[in-house]
């Protein structure tokens, strides 16, 4: 396609996300289909682990497993991908501890994988956050024990060279360090994390990993939790009043995200993820590769609030998310038509 022709589809594509009531309705009833030899691999936004409440410190054991695996990348296009995991799914499993304990990480890697794996954790001080303690061949485990000091939402992934083939082909995750009684409580916790994957573009099939395209940062696909619309196509789901707090990771490896929600406005952001700092009433925060923020907001009216990076032709290449509020209308916060439309 002429560069003109791409213009033109991104700019129709955009105007339809922009304009179209029925956009987020639309994009939802996109269901994945079954493809032979592959899976599912988005992660579950609901699995964020347990708050570790006002517990004292203890000791906690952590397991990862290097998983490689068929995907579906896109299951519009019906389109494959041989993603490299973290127990089989992408992002990895969100893991979670509090400010005092002492953690023992283990990684294994499959018996049938292809290379060597292992993994670095930004909550750890430590050689290579654990990276030279974990490098496993295929059917090996190892293991390594830190101290949490530091409270805050990290990044985890895997630092085995070509460093960002392995992130970008899904080895990527957050860790949770909760400071000493723990975050306040909310109704509902969601995780999600934003990543790039560099493949030669095929338009069905499989796509093969592409390494020139990641040498030039220009990714193929800019995916929410692992495929294309994949929490689009499984929204999550919220109550009208809820209170709400999204854990929010890129993995990257090269792009920030400018995270923004369509149809709400954070009421708390925690910038970088610094848990003992807050910013109030965000419209978009940044998050840099390898970064990581809190977001926190009152599900205030009934809506499809839309998640997406707002460098908006990210769009094109799969990146949105729907969380779907339901609940009673509220007239006085949001309602069409003119201004005495409310008190009917």
């Amino acid at each position: 396609m002429k560069v003109k022709g791409i213009i033109g589809a991104l700019s129709l594509g955009l105007l339809t996300f922009g304009s179209s009531a029925s956009w987020a309705a639309d994009v939802a009833a996109t269901a994945p289909v079954a493809i032979a030899g592959a899976v599912d691999i988005h992660q579950d936004p609901t699995a964020v682990g347990t708050p570790v409440g006002k517990r004292e410190a203890t000791t906690v054991k952590m397991s990862l497993e290097a998983v490689e695996l068929e995907g579906i990348l896109d299951p519009a296009k019906k389109t494959t991908f041989t993603y490299w995991t973290y127990n089989g799914k992408v992002p990895g499993p969100m893991l979670r501890a509090r400010v005092g304990d002492t953690v023992e990480v283990t990684l294994s890697n499959a018996k049938n994988s292809s290379v060597t794996h292992n993994v670095d954790l930004h909550a750890v001080w430590g050689q290579g956050g654990g990276a030279a303690a974990t490098v496993v061949a295929p059917g090996e485990s190892k293991s390594f024990v830190f101290k949490a000091m530091n409270p805050g939402l990290y990044v985890y992934h895997c630092a085995t060279p070509i460093i960002p083939q392995h992130i970008s082909s899904g080895m990527y995750g957050l860790i949770l360090i909760e400071p000493a009684g723990g975050l306040p409580k909310v109704d509902k916790e969601f995780y999600m994390m934003q990543g790039e994957i560099y493949t030669d573009g095929a338009a069905t099939g499989h796509r093969a990993f592409d390494v020139p395209s990641l040498l030039a940062e220009h990714p193929t696909d800019v995916v929410i939790n692992g495929s294309r619309m994949a929490l689009a196509n499984a929204p999550m789901k919220v109550k009208v009043g809820d209170n709400v707090r999204v854990f929010f990771g890129v993995g990257g490896p090269n792009l920030t995200s400018a995270f923004h929600a369509i149809g709400t406005i954070f009421d708390k952001v925690y910038p970088e993820a610094a848990l003992a700092d807050v910013h109030h009433n965000i419209q978009t925060t940044v998050v840099p590769p390898g970064g990581a923020t809190m977001v926190e907001f009152n599900a205030r009216v009934p809506a499809k609030y839309i998640f997406v990076d707002h460098a908006l032709s990210r769009f094109a290449k799969g990146n949105a998310a729907i969380m779907i509020a339901e609940g009673d209308e509220q007239p006085k916060v949001f309602h069409t038509g003119k201004l005495d439309a409310a008190k009917k």
